[in-house]
Protein backbone atom coordinates (compact mmCIF):
# COMPACT_ATOMS: atom_id res chain seq x y z
CA UNK A 1 0.00 0.00 0.00
CA UNK A 2 1.35 3.40 -1.05
CA UNK A 3 1.80 6.07 1.94
CA UNK A 4 -0.64 9.03 1.83
CA UNK A 5 0.47 12.44 2.67
CA UNK A 6 -2.35 15.36 3.27
CA UNK A 7 -0.31 19.00 3.07
CA UNK A 8 -2.23 21.85 4.02
CA UNK A 9 -0.46 24.98 2.12
CA UNK A 10 0.24 22.99 -0.72
CA UNK A 11 0.71 25.73 -3.42
CA UNK A 12 3.50 27.82 -1.38
CA UNK A 13 6.93 27.35 -2.10
CA UNK A 14 7.38 24.34 0.50
CA UNK A 15 4.33 22.79 -0.48
CA UNK A 16 5.72 22.47 -3.96
CA UNK A 17 9.16 20.68 -3.21
CA UNK A 18 7.98 18.57 -0.78
CA UNK A 19 4.56 17.43 -2.96
CA UNK A 20 7.48 16.81 -5.62
CA UNK A 21 9.89 14.56 -3.23
CA UNK A 22 6.97 12.55 -1.62
CA UNK A 23 5.52 12.21 -5.17
CA UNK A 24 9.01 10.61 -6.27
CA UNK A 25 9.30 8.41 -3.10
CA UNK A 26 5.80 6.82 -4.63
CA UNK A 27 3.42 8.39 -2.06
CA UNK A 28 -0.20 9.41 -2.75
CA UNK A 29 -0.44 13.20 -2.31
CA UNK A 30 -3.54 15.17 -1.00
CA UNK A 31 -3.02 19.07 -1.12
CA UNK A 32 -4.98 21.56 -0.07
CA UNK A 33 -5.44 24.84 -1.27
CA UNK A 34 -8.12 28.29 -0.42
CA UNK A 35 -10.94 29.19 -3.07
CA UNK A 36 -9.71 32.02 -4.63
CA UNK A 37 -11.16 34.25 -7.62
CA UNK A 38 -7.71 34.56 -9.07
CA UNK A 39 -5.43 31.23 -10.31
CA UNK A 40 -2.73 30.48 -7.43
CA UNK A 41 -1.56 26.79 -8.26
CA UNK A 42 1.56 28.45 -10.58
CA UNK A 43 4.25 26.65 -8.44
CA UNK A 44 2.24 23.21 -8.27
CA UNK A 45 1.24 23.00 -12.58
CA UNK A 46 4.28 21.80 -13.57
CA UNK A 47 3.55 18.59 -10.90
CA UNK A 48 1.43 17.21 -13.38
CA UNK A 49 4.02 17.04 -16.48
CA UNK A 50 6.13 15.13 -14.48
CA UNK A 51 6.28 10.98 -16.40
CA UNK A 52 5.91 9.65 -12.97
CA UNK A 53 2.98 11.13 -11.43
CA UNK A 54 -0.47 9.84 -12.32
CA UNK A 55 -2.98 12.09 -11.74
CA UNK A 56 -4.62 9.87 -8.94
CA UNK A 57 -1.72 10.40 -6.86
CA UNK A 58 -1.92 14.32 -6.84
CA UNK A 59 -4.89 15.44 -5.99
CA UNK A 60 -6.01 18.82 -4.64
CA UNK A 61 -8.65 20.18 -2.48
CA UNK A 62 -10.39 23.46 -1.62
CA UNK A 63 -10.14 23.69 2.45
CA UNK A 64 -8.93 26.64 5.04
CA UNK A 65 -6.46 26.32 8.01
CA UNK A 66 -9.04 29.01 9.59
CA UNK A 67 -11.81 26.59 9.02
CA UNK A 68 -12.47 23.73 11.68
CA UNK A 69 -14.87 22.10 9.54
CA UNK A 70 -13.01 21.86 6.59
CA UNK A 71 -10.09 20.29 8.00
CA UNK A 72 -12.04 17.80 9.61
CA UNK A 73 -14.00 16.95 6.77
CA UNK A 74 -10.53 16.62 4.37
CA UNK A 75 -8.90 14.51 7.03
CA UNK A 76 -11.61 11.98 7.25
CA UNK A 77 -11.80 11.95 3.32
CA UNK A 78 -8.40 11.33 2.68
CA UNK A 79 -7.53 9.23 5.44
CA UNK A 80 -3.65 10.13 5.81
CA UNK A 81 -0.96 8.56 7.19
CA UNK A 82 0.73 11.58 7.50
CA UNK A 83 0.17 15.08 7.39
CA UNK A 84 2.39 18.06 7.11
CA UNK A 85 0.68 21.66 8.21
CA UNK A 86 2.99 24.23 6.11
CA UNK A 87 0.11 26.61 5.76
CA UNK A 88 0.28 29.99 7.12
CA UNK A 89 0.72 33.62 6.96
CA UNK A 90 4.06 34.16 6.62
CA UNK A 91 5.28 37.56 5.90
CA UNK A 92 6.67 38.98 8.98
CA UNK A 93 6.09 42.19 8.20
CA UNK A 94 2.63 41.49 7.05
CA UNK A 95 1.78 39.68 10.64
CA UNK A 96 2.36 43.59 12.28
CA UNK A 97 -0.44 45.10 9.74
CA UNK A 98 -2.98 41.85 10.51
CA UNK A 99 -1.96 40.40 13.43
CA UNK A 100 -5.69 38.57 14.15
CA UNK A 101 -5.64 37.04 11.05
CA UNK A 102 -2.10 35.65 11.51
CA UNK A 103 -2.84 34.68 14.49
CA UNK A 104 -6.03 32.10 13.38
CA UNK A 105 -4.26 30.81 10.49
CA UNK A 106 -0.59 30.21 12.23
CA UNK A 107 -1.61 29.32 15.77
CA UNK A 108 -5.21 28.28 16.14
CA UNK A 109 -4.69 26.60 12.49
CA UNK A 110 -2.48 24.06 13.84
CA UNK A 111 -5.03 23.40 17.07
CA UNK A 112 -7.63 22.30 14.68
CA UNK A 113 -5.79 19.83 12.69
CA UNK A 114 -4.47 18.28 16.39
CA UNK A 115 -7.55 18.25 17.52
CA UNK A 116 -9.02 16.80 14.09
CA UNK A 117 -6.14 14.26 14.43
CA UNK A 118 -6.68 13.11 17.48
CA UNK A 119 -10.88 12.48 17.05
CA UNK A 120 -10.27 10.97 13.71
CA UNK A 121 -7.18 8.61 13.60
CA UNK A 122 -4.52 9.84 16.73
CA UNK A 123 -2.00 7.12 14.38
CA UNK A 124 -1.84 9.85 12.11
CA UNK A 125 2.25 11.07 11.77
CA UNK A 126 2.51 15.33 12.03
CA UNK A 127 4.72 17.81 10.77
CA UNK A 128 3.89 21.53 11.85
CA UNK A 129 6.22 24.11 10.20
CA UNK A 130 7.96 25.97 13.25
CA UNK A 131 10.24 28.59 12.63
CA UNK A 132 13.67 30.47 13.12
CA UNK A 133 11.56 33.75 13.81
CA UNK A 134 10.42 31.71 17.11
CA UNK A 135 14.12 32.91 18.61
CA UNK A 136 13.52 36.58 17.83
CA UNK A 137 15.68 38.61 20.12
CA UNK A 138 17.93 35.84 20.68
CA UNK A 139 18.78 34.09 24.05
CA UNK A 140 21.82 32.41 23.09
CA UNK A 141 24.35 31.70 19.92
CA UNK A 142 24.09 29.93 17.80
CA UNK A 143 20.72 28.72 18.31
CA UNK A 144 19.67 24.93 18.59
CA UNK A 145 16.11 22.80 19.97
CA UNK A 146 17.47 24.19 23.64
CA UNK A 147 17.54 27.74 22.86
CA UNK A 148 14.91 29.54 24.96
CA UNK A 149 12.23 31.55 22.60
CA UNK A 150 11.84 35.12 22.53
CA UNK A 151 9.45 35.84 19.32
CA UNK A 152 9.46 39.74 18.39
CA UNK A 153 6.24 40.05 15.82
CA UNK A 154 3.28 38.17 15.56
CA UNK A 155 4.14 35.80 13.35
CA UNK A 156 6.67 35.18 15.84
CA UNK A 157 4.33 34.41 18.61
CA UNK A 158 1.65 32.68 16.66
CA UNK A 159 4.33 30.33 15.66
CA UNK A 160 5.61 29.41 19.17
CA UNK A 161 1.80 28.50 20.18
CA UNK A 162 1.88 26.11 17.39
CA UNK A 163 5.06 24.93 18.80
CA UNK A 164 4.31 24.45 21.84
CA UNK A 165 0.36 23.01 21.04
CA UNK A 166 2.13 20.35 19.02
CA UNK A 167 4.01 19.25 21.65
CA UNK A 168 0.90 19.50 24.33
CA UNK A 169 -0.96 17.42 21.99
CA UNK A 170 2.28 14.86 21.57
CA UNK A 171 2.53 14.05 25.18
CA UNK A 172 -1.14 14.56 26.28
CA UNK A 173 -2.28 12.44 23.76
CA UNK A 174 0.49 9.90 22.94
CA UNK A 175 0.60 11.41 19.30
CA UNK A 176 3.69 10.91 16.73
CA UNK A 177 3.75 15.34 16.15
CA UNK A 178 7.31 17.10 15.68
CA UNK A 179 8.37 20.33 15.00
CA UNK A 180 11.07 21.65 12.36
CA UNK A 181 12.43 24.69 13.60
CA UNK A 182 13.11 25.87 10.20
CA UNK A 183 15.66 28.73 9.78
CA UNK A 184 14.74 31.08 6.56
CA UNK A 185 14.81 28.81 3.01
CA UNK A 186 14.79 30.31 -0.18
CA UNK A 187 14.35 28.89 -3.59
CA UNK A 188 13.18 30.31 -7.39
CA UNK A 189 9.36 29.84 -5.81
CA UNK A 190 10.31 32.29 -3.52
CA UNK A 191 7.14 34.84 -3.08
CA UNK A 192 7.86 38.18 -4.15
CA UNK A 193 7.54 40.29 -1.38
CA UNK A 194 10.29 38.14 1.07
CA UNK A 195 13.47 39.89 0.86
CA UNK A 196 15.51 37.59 -1.12
CA UNK A 197 13.16 37.32 -3.67
CA UNK A 198 12.64 40.74 -3.87
CA UNK A 199 16.61 41.67 -4.18
CA UNK A 200 17.28 39.07 -6.83
CA UNK A 201 14.28 40.12 -8.79
CA UNK A 202 15.18 43.54 -8.66
CA UNK A 203 18.68 42.96 -9.55
CA UNK A 204 17.91 41.42 -12.81
CA UNK A 205 15.62 43.84 -14.09
CA UNK A 206 18.80 46.58 -13.14
CA UNK A 207 20.86 44.46 -14.75
CA UNK A 208 18.23 44.26 -17.74
CA UNK A 209 17.66 48.09 -17.88
CA UNK A 210 13.89 47.69 -16.78
CA UNK A 211 14.40 48.97 -13.19
CA UNK A 212 15.90 51.87 -11.95
CA UNK A 213 15.82 51.22 -7.61
CA UNK A 214 15.65 48.78 -5.08
CA UNK A 215 14.24 49.92 -1.78
CA UNK A 216 15.42 47.68 1.33
CA UNK A 217 14.93 48.23 4.72
CA UNK A 218 17.64 47.01 7.46
CA UNK A 219 20.60 45.85 5.55
CA UNK A 220 22.59 44.39 8.49
CA UNK A 221 19.85 41.53 9.83
CA UNK A 222 21.60 38.71 9.65
CA UNK A 223 19.89 35.21 8.62
CA UNK A 224 20.70 31.49 8.10
CA UNK A 225 20.02 31.41 4.58
CA UNK A 226 19.38 27.63 2.85
CA UNK A 227 17.38 25.81 -0.50
CA UNK A 228 14.19 24.95 0.19
CA UNK A 229 14.48 21.66 -1.44
CA UNK A 230 17.26 20.22 1.15
CA UNK A 231 14.59 21.71 3.85
CA UNK A 232 11.46 19.72 2.68
CA UNK A 233 13.96 16.43 2.54
CA UNK A 234 14.03 17.43 6.50
CA UNK A 235 10.59 17.65 6.85
CA UNK A 236 10.01 14.08 5.56
CA UNK A 237 13.45 12.14 7.19
CA UNK A 238 11.62 13.76 10.84
CA UNK A 239 8.35 11.96 10.04
CA UNK A 240 10.41 8.61 9.55
CA UNK A 241 12.62 8.90 12.36
CA UNK A 242 11.85 6.71 15.36
CA UNK A 243 10.19 9.15 17.83
CA UNK A 244 8.48 12.19 17.52
CA UNK A 245 10.52 14.87 18.82
CA UNK A 246 11.65 18.24 17.86
CA UNK A 247 14.56 19.71 15.20
CA UNK A 248 16.74 22.29 14.41
CA UNK A 249 16.53 23.08 10.44
CA UNK A 250 19.52 24.94 9.62
CA UNK A 251 22.98 25.14 7.39
CA UNK A 252 24.92 27.04 10.51
CA UNK A 253 26.04 30.04 8.51
CA UNK A 254 25.05 33.59 8.23
CA UNK A 255 24.92 36.20 5.80
CA UNK A 256 23.55 39.71 6.43
CA UNK A 257 21.25 41.38 3.97
CA UNK A 258 23.54 43.85 2.55
CA UNK A 259 26.06 40.27 1.81
CA UNK A 260 23.53 38.67 -0.09
CA UNK A 261 22.88 41.92 -1.93
CA UNK A 262 26.23 42.40 -2.79
CA UNK A 263 26.74 38.35 -3.63
CA UNK A 264 23.79 38.63 -6.14
CA UNK A 265 25.30 41.70 -7.85
CA UNK A 266 28.90 39.57 -7.84
CA UNK A 267 26.82 36.60 -9.95
CA UNK A 268 25.22 39.69 -12.25
CA UNK A 269 28.88 41.40 -12.81
CA UNK A 270 27.67 44.66 -11.46
CA UNK A 271 29.75 46.40 -9.40
CA UNK A 272 28.43 48.24 -6.65
CA UNK A 273 29.96 51.04 -4.56
CA UNK A 274 28.04 51.68 -1.05
CA UNK A 275 28.36 55.18 0.35
CA UNK A 276 26.71 57.05 3.28
CA UNK A 277 25.27 55.05 6.37
CA UNK A 278 21.93 54.32 8.87
CA UNK A 279 18.74 55.39 6.20
CA UNK A 280 20.90 57.31 3.84
CA UNK A 281 23.47 54.51 2.95
CA UNK A 282 23.26 53.88 -0.83
CA UNK A 283 24.48 51.78 -3.73
CA UNK A 284 25.87 53.17 -6.61
CA UNK A 285 26.40 51.41 -9.81
CA UNK A 286 29.71 52.12 -11.01
CA UNK A 287 29.94 55.93 -9.43
CA UNK A 288 27.29 57.13 -11.21
CA UNK A 289 23.62 56.60 -9.81
CA UNK A 290 22.13 54.88 -6.70
CA UNK A 291 20.53 51.97 -7.21
CA UNK A 292 19.77 50.70 -3.98
CA UNK A 293 18.21 52.85 -1.10
CA UNK A 294 16.80 52.78 1.91
CA UNK A 295 13.22 53.13 3.12
CA UNK A 296 12.55 53.29 7.05
CA UNK A 297 8.85 52.04 6.71
CA UNK A 298 10.51 48.59 5.27
CA UNK A 299 11.81 48.35 9.42
CA UNK A 300 9.80 46.09 11.52
CA UNK A 301 8.53 47.72 14.59
CA UNK A 302 10.30 45.19 16.68
CA UNK A 303 13.79 43.79 14.66
CA UNK A 304 15.22 40.46 15.04
CA UNK A 305 18.50 41.23 14.08
CA UNK A 306 20.64 38.04 14.22
CA UNK A 307 19.40 34.55 13.62
CA UNK A 308 22.16 31.38 13.13
CA UNK A 309 21.23 27.81 13.65
CA UNK A 310 22.94 24.58 14.75
CA UNK A 311 21.40 21.81 13.19
CA UNK A 312 23.51 19.16 14.86
CA UNK A 313 20.89 16.94 15.89
CA UNK A 314 19.91 16.37 12.69
CA UNK A 315 23.26 16.03 11.51
CA UNK A 316 23.74 13.14 13.80
CA UNK A 317 20.29 11.05 14.01
CA UNK A 318 18.51 11.98 10.94
CA UNK A 319 21.54 11.97 8.50
CA UNK A 320 20.23 15.24 7.08
CA UNK A 321 23.18 18.09 6.05
CA UNK A 322 22.24 20.75 3.64
CA UNK A 323 23.42 19.88 0.48
CA UNK A 324 23.24 23.16 -1.61
CA UNK A 325 24.92 26.43 -0.45
CA UNK A 326 24.43 30.66 -0.64
CA UNK A 327 25.95 30.61 -3.62
CA UNK A 328 24.10 27.60 -5.70
CA UNK A 329 20.87 29.07 -3.99
CA UNK A 330 22.06 32.76 -5.84
CA UNK A 331 23.18 30.97 -9.25
CA UNK A 332 19.07 29.28 -9.37
CA UNK A 333 17.12 32.10 -8.08
CA UNK A 334 18.90 34.87 -10.30
CA UNK A 335 18.80 32.24 -13.89
CA UNK A 336 15.33 31.58 -12.59
CA UNK A 337 14.22 35.04 -12.40
CA UNK A 338 16.87 35.82 -15.46
CA UNK A 339 14.59 33.70 -17.87
CA UNK A 340 11.13 35.00 -15.65
CA UNK A 341 12.73 38.70 -17.14
CA UNK A 342 13.25 37.60 -20.87
CA UNK A 343 9.90 36.05 -21.40
CA UNK A 344 8.20 39.13 -20.00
Amino acid sequence: MKKVALIFGVTGQDGSYLTKLLLKKKYIVHGVKRRSSSINTSRIDDIYQEPFVKKKNFILHYGDITDGISIFNLIKKTKPDEIYNLAAQSHVAVSFKIPEYTTNADAVGTLRILDSIIKLNPKIKFYQAGSSEMYGKVQSFPQNEKTPFYPRSPYGVSKLYSHWITINYRESYKIFACNGILFNHESPLRGETFVTKKIVKAMCKIKNGRQKKLYLGNLYAKRDWGHAEDYVEAMWRILQYKNPEDWVICTGKQYSVKQFVNLVAKYLRLKLIWKGKGLYEKAYLEKKVPIIEIKKEYFRPAEVDTLKGDASKARKFLKWKPSKNINYLIKDMVEYELNQTYED
